[in-house]
């Protein structure tokens, strides 16, 4: 495995990233790669996914008798999941690189690159709001009944008169997620490994997807089971789920950009 280098450039010296074409089994490699991740470091890769759990529950009991807010901000946490995840990255980051396992350095790994992550936090903030916004309206004009409460929730959407109030909500929640996907795959990796800018790492994990359409869409599907398993267990699930996702994601950046030339 290629490892990292080990001093960042600035980022106007950086050429463009080089996609590579990858196999679509892939995706099976990086979560078991993640989970040796998991296993090689235990403790501050749990502290991640017991934030992420906590986050799950907070948004469950604090929203609980509006479901509505509650599915909008559930899909907002799926959004701004990439840049939870950086503390994920640098631990598989710092593996790599013989540097052992330590919580303390990853609480701060965006310093890094902070300006350009702003930006991408900004563009993931965006998209997430106007989400939420979507899934109010789609709520009002296409469910048939009272806003569902979160008890009833299941037994209330998925009535047959529901069904043109599903078809819109998920064709909605689907484009928002696929942009996202889109302009994540490598954004976050990119800037924390090499200094590269929000633009031109948002670009190239847009070509990423482009180029290996079939891989992106299996791990893209890969990462959405082990999510809603998570979710279906109470958020526990998300504990261990989580932190696999995230260390998976470095590996999948580490395959599917071509490294740096040494000077």
């Amino acid at each position: 495995m290629q490892q990292p280098n080990n001093v960042l450039q600035d980022s106007a010296e950086l050429p463009f990233p080089a996609i590579r074409d990858i196999k679509a089994t892939s995706p099976f490699r990086w979560f078991a790669s993640g989970w040796r991740d998991l296993l090689s470091c235990p403790i501050p890769s749990l502290f991640y996914g017991f934030c992420f759990a906590a986050m799950g529950l907070l948004i469950t009991f604090v929203f609980e008798h509006a479901y509505e807010y509650t599915s909008g901000l559930t899909s907002g946490f799926l959004l701004l999941g990439p840049f939870l995840a950086m503390g994920l990255y640098e631990i598989s980051r710092r593996r790599e690189r013989g540097d052992g396992c330590s919580l303390t350095p990853t609480l701060m790994v965006w310093k890094r690159n902070a300006g350009n992550i702003g930006v991408f936090a900004v563009v993931l903030g965006v998209i997430f709001l106007v989400w939420a916004r979507a899934s109010l309206v789609v709520f009002a004009l296409f469910y048939t009944e009272e806003m569902p409460n979160l008890s009833g929730f299941l037994d209330q959407v998925l009535r047959f008169e529901n069904f043109e109030f599903l078809g819109v909500y998920f064709a909605v929640g689907l484009l928002f997620a696929t942009i996202v996907f889109a302009v994540s795959v490598v954004s976050i990796p990119l800037m924390l490994d090499r200094n590269q800018d929000a633009i031109t790492a948002m670009l190239a994990s847009v070509g990423a997807l482009a180029r290996n359409p079939a891989t992106m869409m299996a791990w893209a599907a890969g990462i959405v089971i082990m999510t809603i398993i998570g979710f279906m267990t109470f958020h526990l699930g998300l504990v261990v789920l989580m932190p696999i996702i995230g260390h998976a994601s470095w590996h999948a950046y580490r395959d599917l950009v071509e490294p740096l030339p040494h000077p």
